[in-house]
């Protein structure tokens, strides 16, 4: 009778301690793989995500860099046109360069600043320093131009502003080629849509195509 007695406590024992064991297994199966579950979809992704988003390399703050005394320069011109232009479209395509390329400023000088790198210096520009950026005007470029009026400057308005755009598309370019931040390229993208366009319309008024 002991020893069936003893048989039977151990087979209990030993049943117990196995579906502990069991429970015990199943408990931490759960807990590693959720961990794991989770690291992989709530974390990782939203960590590469914000990674992705602030991703940004040397061309693209050297087109921040370059763009924003180029857009400024642009729109200095294009403040000229209101009192100077005698040609409703040269007046029009002044406002439109404006109201294109202020909001740009803006957003170039937004992502300087978030990525830890000085906005070029706003208020009167030296010209001189920029004269081997693509398309600048010179100082006596722009002091010609803000000494005529009438059919004289809408002329030379679109002749200078043409060259202007062109290095402007070129820089572009160079940002769609090498850079890294998508908002950067895509930015690139619509100045080489629009100003390419824009290109088009001057000529057109110019007479040249």
């Amino acid at each position: 009778m002991n020893s069936k007695r003893s048989l039977v406590r151990r087979a209990a024992a030993v049943t117990a301690a196995g579906a502990a064991a069991l429970v015990l297994a199943a408990c931490g199966g759960n807990g590693d793989s959720s961990a794991g579950h989770d690291g992989h979809t709530s974390k990782s992704p939203s960590a590469s995500a914000s990674a992705d988003q602030g991703r940004h390399n040397a061309a693209d703050i050297a087109f921040a860099e370059g763009m924003i005394p180029h857009h400024r320069q642009a729109v200095e011109m294009a403040d000229l046109a209101p009192d100077r232009a005698q040609s409703p479209e040269v007046k029009k395509l002044a406002e439109d360069i404006k109201k294109a390329q202020d909001p740009e400023i803006k957003t170039l000088s937004g992502w300087l600043t978030s990525w830890g790198e000085d906005v070029p210096a706003e208020g009167a520009m030296d010209h001189s320093m920029h004269g081997g950026m693509e398309g600048m005007m010179s100082t006596e470029e722009m002091d010609k131009l803000k000494s005529s009026s009438g059919t004289a400057f809408d002329t030379a308005f679109m002749e200078l502003m043409v060259k202007h755009h062109e290095g402007a598309v070129a820089m572009a370019k160079a940002e769609q080629a090498d850079g890294a931040y998508a908002p950067a390229k895509k930015m690139a993208g619509d100045i080489i849509t629009s100003q390419t366009a824009e290109i088009t319309r001057m000529n057109k008024l110019l007479g040249k195509n």
